[in-house]
């Protein structure tokens, strides 16, 4: 597996209010949140990049004010199209 290093001023977790262990976790979910919006990555990916479960990734979607589930006019039509009688 491969591994990505960022490298920050150690004053930044202080200046957002946190610990150096948070920021790096609300960076890992920033990234990942931005990859799944961008379609980059499924939401399984990206929960596994976050470190955390799939659910739990899409449950966490709308803090970060990213849709869990994006469709198209298509789908939608299909999705609320009326069941015959």
């Amino acid at each position: 597996m491969k591994a990505l290093q960022i490298e920050y001023p150690e004053s930044w977790p202080a200046a957002a209010g946190s610990s150096a262990e948070r920021f790096e976790d609300e960076a890992r979910m920033a990234l990942a949140m931005k990859l799944f919006e961008m379609g980059r990555l499924t939401s399984g990916q990206a929960a596994q990049l976050a470190g955390m479960s799939r659910a739990v990734f899409l449950l966490n979607c709308p803090q970060w004010n990213v849709p869990s589930v994006v469709w198209d006019a298509a789908e939608l039509e299909a999705e609320f199209k009326p069941l015959p009688l």
